[in-house]
C-alpha cells in the first residue's frame, strides 16, 4: 500500500477532485470528512491513515464521531468507525476525550471545535424555527452581496428570455375573449380591450356598434327623447296669432277713437266759423290728454297694415 506521504505529494502537486482554490490564494477541501475544511497535510482525510472527525446525521440533529485507523484500510466499506455522541455538550466532549485519548492533539482539538460549531448551528436552527412558528411565516436567510447580485442578474436574464409581458398579455387577451371577466372589466387597459374587440370583429364573433364608436349610447338616446318631449310640451307662437276677443277689443277701441275725432273736428269747424284764430291747446276729455292717445292709435293702425315678420 502507498504511504501517506506519497498520497499527499500526488494530491498536493498533481490533482485532487476535492481541492478548491480561491482568488485570495486560499485552498479549501470539499471532502465531507475533512475536519477543518482546509487543504493541508494535517487536515487531509485521504493522506492520513489515522484520522477523526465529527459529522451530523443528514436528516436528524444527532452528532457522530467518525474514526479511521490503518487496521481497516483493506476494508473500504468498514473504514470509518461511527460513534454516537450525547446531546449534552459536556458529555459529548468527554466522549471525544475518552475515544481519542492516545490520538494527536491536533485531531482532538479540531474535533472539539467542530463539535462546538455544530452545536451552535443546531441551537440557532431551533431558535429560528421557534421564531417562524411564533410569527407564522418563514424567515429568509440573508445572502452575500455577490450571491444576491448574481441571482438578480439571472432573474433579469430569465425574464427577458421568457418574455413575460407578452405572455401575460396573450393570456389576458385570451381570457377576455372567453368572457372570464364579464363584458368589459374596469381594470383592463383600453388598448388591450380594443385589441380583443378588433380580433373578435375580424373572426366574425362580434359586430361593431357605429353609434358607440361615435360616442352615442343608449343613455344619450333616452336623454334626447326626453328633451324632444319637453320641446313638444312647450310651444311658441307669433304675436300675429290673436284670438277673436282681442280683435273685437281692438275694433271697439278704434271705433271709440273715431267718434272722438269726429266730435273734435265739429268743434274745430265751429270755432273757425266764430273767427277764433288763436291756437287752442290739446283737448282734455274726462281728465286725460287725447293727443298721446291719438298718436298711439295711428301707430297701431300702421302696425296692423304693415305687420313685422318674425
Amino acid at each position: 500500500m502507498a504511504s501517506d506521504e506519497i498520497v499527499w505529494q500526488i494530491i498536493n502537486q498533481q490533482f485532487c477532485s476535492f481541492k478548491l482554490k480561491t482568488e485570495k490564494k486560499q485552498t479549501f477541501c470539499r471532502n465531507e470528512y475533512n475536519v477543518t475544511g482546509l487543504c493541508n497535510r494535517q487536515s487531509c482525510p485521504l493522506a492520513n491513515s489515522r484520522y477523526a472527525t465529527v459529522r451530523q446525521h443528514p436528516t436528524k440533529q444527532t452528532l457522530y464521531l467518525y474514526m479511521k485507523t490503518i487496521e481497516r484500510a483493506h476494508l473500504p466499506s468498514k473504514m470509518w468507525e461511527r460513534i454516537k455522541l450525547s446531546n449534552n455538550y459536556t458529555k459529548a466532549l468527554e466522549q471525544i476525550d475518552a475515544r481519542l485519548i492516545y490520538w494527536p492533539k491536533f485531531l482532538i482539538h479540531k474535533c472539539k471545535q467542530r463539535l462546538t460549531r455544530l452545536t451552535q448551528v443546531q441551537i440557532r436552527m431551533r431558535r429560528i424555527a421557534a421564531e417562524e412558528e411564533r410569527l407564522g411565516e418563514k424567515l429568509v436567510p440573508k445572502l452575500a452581496p455577490k450571491i444576491r447580485n448574481r441571482e438578480a442578474a439571472r432573474e433579469r436574464k430569465a425574464e427577458a428570455a421568457a418574455k413575460l409581458e407578452r405572455t401575460i398579455e396573450r393570456e389576458l387577451v385570451e381570457r377576455l375573449r372567453q368572457g372570464a371577466y364579464g363584458d368589459q372589466p374596469l381594470n383592463v387597459s383600453e388598448d388591450i380591450w380594443k385589441k380583443v374587440l378588433n380580433a373578435m370583429e375580424r373572426e366574425g364573433d362580434g359586430m361593431r356598434d357605429e353609434d358607440l364608436d361615435q360616442g352615442v349610447d343608449d343613455d344619450e338616446d333616452e336623454e334626447l327623447e326626453s328633451e324632444d318631449d319637453l320641446e313638444k310640451a312647450v310651444a311658441y307662437v307669433s304675436d300675429e296669432d290673436e284670438s277673436d276677443a282681442e280683435l273685437q277689443e281692438l275694433e271697439d277701441w278704434f271705433e271709440s277713437d273715431s267718434e272722438e275725432e269726429e266730435e273734435e273736428e265739429e268743434e274745430d269747424s265751429e270755432e273757425e266759423k266764430a273767427g277764433n284764430k288763436r291756437r287752442r291747446p290739446n283737448r282734455v276729455i274726462n281728465g286725460r290728454n287725447t293727443k298721446p292717445r291719438l298718436e298711439a292709435k295711428e301707430k297701431a293702425k300702421l302696425a296692423m297694415t304693415n305687420p313685422i315678420e318674425i
